[in-house]
């Protein structure tokens, strides 16, 4: 239609959203980014930082290449945070190297709850020019940075740092234009100081191709690495490092080649992974390069596959091709997940895409019970209001939605192999470019010309699957993994009757020894779904599965634990507590915290919070105190930081809340808690994760 062929005309920007000489289009508003980054094209930026453990501060100096796009700009307007003390800004003319830096004035101004502004003037300068403008400037512990004393690492003896800055958090790490429209190259040296006295250790990186600034990120600490493959690696600490290399051995390179197979050349040259302490705020992050996990996800061996495909499948879907607002993040999550499933598919088989993919879209319609067909967090293009952390758009519908209208796509084109190849022209055409959805859109009309009148069709609209509430308006056929889902759907039918728990011979036919994770996942969490059970009942699934769950992965023992909880079943309560004892992640505390709160258990929540809590980081214990010591966080005063992990509540934001998980978990914000895409938590259910990179 011509109306959405005029729409998608709003195709690809580079970094500044306008350039000279393109035709006149309406640059993109970012109302999360004070910045004024559409009067500039930002070339380059360079970080010149000394990371000083003994007082956890990072200090040193940013320098911007940039040249304004039309004459008469006086004032750059960077994104910042409190947590920066900017000491000068200075500016050299590219056309006038011969001339010492010129001083700037600049003062700071608030913004908003997750950041500030810093203004700078400067001097009139023609459309063109190209100055370098060095803010010199030290950060301590913003939102973006995370500092880990020696006990809360996996080893135990060296302190370390990371960085997570997604979605709107780096402005605590450098002051910058913090927005996804903007897009550079960039470099960095880095200067580690473990101890005063000793000499710092200097490390250079550079990033030739350009990215957001949600995507810089570094870590520094002690920490070895192995070589997966050619073009891989895996990071981690020396009591981590022999374990992470068994479980992913030679599977990167696999993944890596049919990805290029499917989506065309990996644009990165590396692939390696870190694997971060359990304090990590989320699962993954897709930094390019170098991915950061959290180390807990060793455990299960398919989670490990699922999370590392997944932030593989985002070098081609959100960091070469990148949502231009957070209003669109399907754009980058629904595309990496639609990736991730045509890997595994090709590398695995349909049916464990087709189980995995059961899981989520289980979670996917048990938060929308929960929120209700009206909730406008459901849309795939959520309006952002000013002053709201684009972090609180994110959710499940962002991943699981947006596969299902990308796998709608798909079958629109008749042939998955065809809509692979329409896959390719889409990153060919975009890559290193930042587009919204009717960009996409009008892509794909392009590519199936014969499926002009799509948007059309009663009920399929393409304006209804981007800007409507409630359930996805088509879902993938998943019938292929029936032999791996029915003996799940078998088992709980023998199990769903309280007042007839199932004969030992009913069950000999059942041996989920043999299952893999997801079928025992997708089994506890239908049985979630009938909590609280009744002591009878659980009294027989103890006996049946309770040292097996036990003697499995995290993401199995986490889902028995809060069944055990919400059906007050007393005699598996000790295993609870040994469980919050080994696990210091927010992934596999704050869920179970939250139901021992909510009930009876309360008083053992207390208890086993105050035997762990000096294991636990320093975010996630003030979260838990607030959450079960009350009147102890009240009694200390409110906190000015939040933790990385859980969204608002519904009550909270109201409707543009993300729905049942308590609020002051994660926000991602000025405070404290903004680290990063979205963590753990339950909506009164169980853990249901966001998608690969993150959980909730």
């Amino acid at each position: 239609p011509a109306e959405l062929r005029a729409f998608a005309l709003r195709s690809s920007r580079d970094s500044a959203g306008l350039v000279p000489g393109q035709q006149s289009r309406c640059p993109l508003v970012d109302v999360a980014s004070a910045s004024n980054h559409a009067h500039f094209h930002l070339r380059h930026l360079h970080l010149d930082l000394q990371i000083n453990f003994a007082v956890k501060e990072m200090s040193g100096w940013l320098v911007l290449d940039l040249s304004p796009l039309r004459s008469g700009v006086q004032t750059l307007v960077l994104d910042c945070h409190p947590s920066v003390l900017v000491r000068s800004v200075d500016l050299k003319d590219a056309e006038r190297p011969q001339d010492p830096p010129q001083s700037l004035v600049f003062t700071s101004e608030g913004f908003s709850e997750f950041g500030s502004a810093l203004r700078v003037g400067l001097p009139e300068l023609r459309a063109g020019r190209e100055v370098q403008v060095t803010v010199r400037y030290s950060t301590t512990d913003g939102p973006a940075v995370w500092w880990l004393d020696p006990e809360l690492t996996c080893g135990q003896t060296r302190p370390l740092v990371f960085t997570q800055g997604h979605c709107v958090c780096n402005r605590s790490f450098f002051p910058c234009f913090d927005t996804p429209t903007v897009k550079s190259p960039y470099s960095a040296t880095i200067r580690s100081l473990f101890s005063p006295g000793s000499v710092p250790r200097v490390f250079q990186f550079w990033m030739d191709e350009p990215v957001p600034s949600y995507l810089v990120a570094l870590v520094c600490g002690e920490l070895q690495h192995h070589d997966l493959g050619p073009r891989s690696r895996v990071w981690a600490e020396p009591c981590l490092l022999s374990c992470a290399v068994q479980k992913l051995g030679g599977s990167v390179e696999r993944w890596l080649s049919v990805a290029e197979r499917l989506f065309g050349p990996y644009l990165w040259g590396r692939c390696d992974l870190v694997f971060l302490p359990p304090s990590f705020p989320i699962v993954a992050m897709e930094n390019p390069c170098l991915t950061f996990i959290i180390s807990s996800i060793l455990e299960s061996s398919e989670f490990l596959l699922i999370d590392v495909v997944h932030e593989i499948a985002h070098g081609w879907f959100g960091n070469a091709v990148t949502n231009a607002t957070w209003e669109e993040m399907w754009l980058s999550e629904g595309l990496a997940t639609y990736a991730q499933r045509r890997i595994t598919t090709e590398a695995y088989g349909e049916a464990f895409t087709c189980l995995e993919t059961v899981v989520r879209l289980d979670a996917l319609h048990r938060q929308l019970r929960l929120l209700g067909d009206n909730s406008p967090v459901s849309k795939l293009h959520v309006k952002l209001e000013p002053g709201v952390n684009p972090s609180s758009l994110m959710n499940l519908f962002t991943y699981e939605k947006g596969f299902c209208f990308v796998s709608y796509l798909c079958e629109l084109s008749g042939d998955r192999e065809r809509f692979d190849a329409f896959l390719r022209e889409y990153i060919c055409e975009f890559k290193f470019k930042s587009v919204v959805a009717q960009d996409l859109i009008h892509c794909f009309l392009q590519h199936f010309p014969e499926l002009q009148s799509a948007p059309n069709r009663t009920g399929l609209e393409f304006d209804r699957w981007l800007t409507a509430c409630g359930a996805p308006l088509f879902e993938p056929d998943l019938s292929v993994g029936g032999a791996l889902t029915q003996p799940v759907y078998e088992l709980l039918r023998l199990w769903s009757d309280p007042a007839r728990p199932p004969d030992p011979e009913s069950l000999v036919n059942f041996d989920l020894s043999s299952w893999s994770t997801f079928q025992i996942v997708l089994f506890l969490d239908r049985l979630l779904d009938l909590a609280p059970l009744t002591h009878e009942l659980m009294s027989r699934l103890s006996a049946c599965y309770s040292a097996l769950f036990a003697a499995l992965n995290a993401e199995v023992q986490i889902r028995w634990l809060q069944l055990v909880v919400r059906s007050l079943f007393y005699p598996e309560l000790p295993r609870v507590r040994d469980f919050l004892h080994k696990h210091t992640s927010r992934m596999y505390t704050v869920p179970l915290y939250e139901d021992m709160a909510s009930g009876a258990m309360r008083s053992n929540a207390g208890e086993y919070f105050s035997q762990s809590q000096r294991r636990l980081h320093p975010n996630l214990r003030r979260s838990l105190q607030a959450l079960l010591l009350p009147s102890q966080s009240a009694a200390g005063g409110p906190s000015t930081e939040h933790t990385p992990g859980a969204p608002p509540t519904v009550t909270e934001r109201g409707e543009g809340g993300e729905g049942g998980e308590r609020g002051g978990a994660e926000r991602k914000g000025a405070e404290r808690e903004g680290g990063a895409k979205r963590d753990t938590g339950k909506f009164h259910h169980t853990v249901i994760r966001w998608g690969c990179d993150a959980a909730l």
